[in-house]
Order: structure tokens, then sequence, then C-alpha cells
């Protein structure tokens, strides 16, 4: 089957591949998540296109499921949401100088502030849109990346006293309002390590220092997919799940996607182009790192790394073919692989399953991540703009609607 996508003028134009987003897949695992979460809300993150599965369709499907709140990392992500008419709360937490803070504020997104900088630039924009912003402050707890340090170096006031002190006071302006106190764990993915507890206590600090400063949020929340489903006392008033809610394991090693009761919601399908039979001993793709052990039929599949296909899945990767799982024979190249299907009956346009929820005894993005040496966010992400999305509103015993 091949997929469409559009020209200018709306007529379709055929492309050999295809990401099957399960909308009702999503909905159902933001439902698994919720009974995690306890008394907390859940906030879905839709960042990077929904982690490849499409911003909007993906975040109107989270909200069908019981989301309350959806969080993005940059702020065109969250204007994009707002543009599709996606009225729910919105945080988007990741900025530079210069970043779009008063079409944001105008818009009614959340935003999470990691520095002072950003602090003053967001009431600025405030100011000029003549409203009051509002923001989630992000303390750093341990995992040293965004987020303002708790900890105080040396002699010096640490950089989370001194963003909530001056956040007190644009409050006192009415040029911002503290919506939310906020952190990311660590090594969350494993449940044991001793970081977990620590960052736990670290953001009961952190909340501690807010609330003696006399900030008095709405939400606090800290738990990302592998804490949402491994520890249930990190919740606070929000989870903030993102992988989890497409139906991947964010902690592999604990359990798997049916293990928390999670569906995997993408299925990346390319449809079989050339296929030739060919003797013994040729050899395939660049470099001929692959060479056929007897007369066999190769099958050109068309999607490569440009597409998302990781060149390190070449020769290791495997892909479900006329119902048996066969792996990637040689380089992956740019706009196309190739598969040694043996004696397996193909013919031009036959679905080449790449991964899926499984079901069909096909590879898993797991799988893929296995395979390749990554982690299963990347493979699902990787997958660009050029291969379509089409979206499966329900499935019922087997079928599909879209």
């Amino acid at each position: 089957m091949t997929a469409t996508t559009h020209d200018p003028t709306g007529a379709p134009v055929p492309f050999p591949a295809r990401i099957e987003v399960d909308l009702a897949a999503i909905a159902a695992n933001v439902g698994v998540l919720r009974e995690r979460a306890g008394a907390a809300g859940v906030m879905a993150v839709v960042k990077a296109d929904a982690y490849g599965h499409g911003l909007v369709p993906s975040a109107q499907a989270a909200l069908a499921g019981g989301a309350s709140w959806l969080g993005v990392a940059q702020l065109p992500e969250a204007i994009a949401l707002r543009a599709a008419g996606v009225t729910a709360p919105v945080l988007a937490w990741l900025h530079a100088p210069g970043a779009g803070f008063e079409q944001a504020i105008r818009a009614d997104i959340d935003l999470g502030l990691s520095a002072p900088w950003m602090l003053e630039e967001v009431a600025a924009a405030a100011r000029r849109a003549g409203r009051t912003a509002r923001v989630h402050l992000k303390v750093d707890t341990g995992l040293g990346r965004n987020g303002a340090y708790l900890f105080a170096t040396g002699a010096a006031a640490s950089d989370w006293s001194t963003l909530v002190e001056r956040a007190r006071q644009l409050e006192a302006e009415d040029a911002v309002r503290v919506a939310g106190l906020f952190s990311h764990l660590a090594c969350a993915d494993v449940p044991e390590h001793p970081t977990v507890r620590a960052q736990q206590e670290a953001f009961r600090e952190a909340v501690s220092v807010a609330e003696r400063a006399g900030l008095r949020p709405e939400v606090r929340h800290l738990s990302n997919s592998a804490a949402t489903l491994t520890a249930p006392e990190a919740a606070w008033d929000l989870v903030r799940p993102g992988l989890a809610v497409y139906g991947l394991s964010p902690a592999p090693e604990v359990g798997s996607s049916a293990d928390f009761g999670l569906v995997p919601a993408m299925t990346a399908i390319a449809s079989a182009s050339v296929i030739k039979r060919v003797r013994a001993g040729q050899g395939v793709s660049y470099g001929h790192t692959y060479t056929t052990a007897r007369e066999t039929t190769l099958v050109d599949v068309p999607v490569g790394y440009g597409d998302g296909v990781p060149r390190h899945a070449s020769g290791v990767a495997e892909v479900l073919v006329a119902g048996e799982r066969r792996p990637i024979a040689g380089r992956v190249c740019m706009d196309q692989f190739v598969v040694d299907v043996g004696d397996l009956p193909v013919a031009a346009g036959d679905d080449i399953i790449l991964f899926g929820p499984g079901s069909r005894g096909e590879p898993t993005a797991q799988d893929w991540a296995e395979a390749v040496g990554t982690i299963n966010y990347e493979i699902v992400t990787r997958f660009g703009p050029r291969i379509p999305r089409e979206y499966v509103a329900a499935r019922a015993g087997g079928q599909e609607t879209r």
C-alpha cells in the first residue's frame, strides 16, 4: 500500500511508505498513566512532533484519554497547538534569548523558566502585552542540565533562591504569576538508582525555598514516564510522561510495554519496490558488506536514512516480509535498503513492516533500538515528515478506521 501526501493544489502525491499512528492506543496509554498517577493530573508531553507521531492528532488523542495538560519543549510547538484550536493548558520550557514570549503570553501558554534572564524577558513581554504571564520555575535537582541550580556554591546564594525571590517581586507587580514549580529526573529508568530518591528530596527542599519566599504555585511536577510507572511517591500534583504516552517502555530493563499495560502507537511500513532473483555470491548495496550465500530473492525497500532509518541498522535490524522477519541486507542508503527474502513470495507493492506493536510478529521499536545500540525514543522520533502519517481512529477486533 502506498501512502499519499498532497501537492500545493491539493492533489494526492503517492509516497512509498507510511507511518500508521494508533490514536486509540495513545488515548488508552494516557488512561493507564492516569491510573498510575493516582490523584495527580497528567501532562502529556507532545514535544518533537509528539515523538514523531504527529503533534496535533496525538495531542487531541491524549486529551481524549484524560490528559489535563500538554507539554512541549519549544514555543512554536505550543503556538501550533493553539492555532489548531487546542484550549487545554500548555507548558513550553526550552528557550533561548529573543524567544517569542509576548506571542506566547497572548496565546495563554505557560512558560517554563530556568534562569533569571528568562524571567526578565518574560516580565518585559508581559508588560508589552498588558497581561500577566503564567510561569513555571524549573529547578535543577541533580540532572545538571537546564533549571536553576538549587545548591549554593561557596558563600553565594543558589541560583534557585535568586530566581524565586525575583519571581516573587515580579508577582507583586502583576508581571508574572508563578503557576508551577518543576524539575526533571536523571535516572528514573533505573528505579533503585540513588539519585531518584535524592532528587525527590531536593525537589521538596526547592518547593520549601519557594514557599518561604512567598510563592504559592498551583502545580508542582517532577515525574517523567519512568517515574510515573515506577515511583508513585514522586507524583506531586502532575506527572509529565512523554514516551509512555506513545506506548513505549521508558525502562525496558524493568518492564516491557506490555508489562506496564501500554500499547505502542506507531507502525512504520514501506512498499516493496524492485524485486529480483539473484545468484549466489552477489554483493548487496554499498561496499558489498553483505553477499548472498545462495540463489535468492532481493527486495528493494524505498526508504533510507534520509527518512529516519538508522544507517546503523545495516545488517542488524529486522523487518517483517510476507509474515517472516528478515534482517536488512547490506548498508542502509539515503533513500532505500535491501532485504534478502530467500524464497518468500513477495510482489511489488507488498507491505514491508519495519516495526510496530509486535502483534503481527513484526519487530518493535525496542527491537530496533537494541539492534542499533540506541534507545526507543530515538527510533520513533527520527522518522521525518517525508513519510506521511496515517491516523487510526480506533481498533476493534483487528479492524481499523481512519
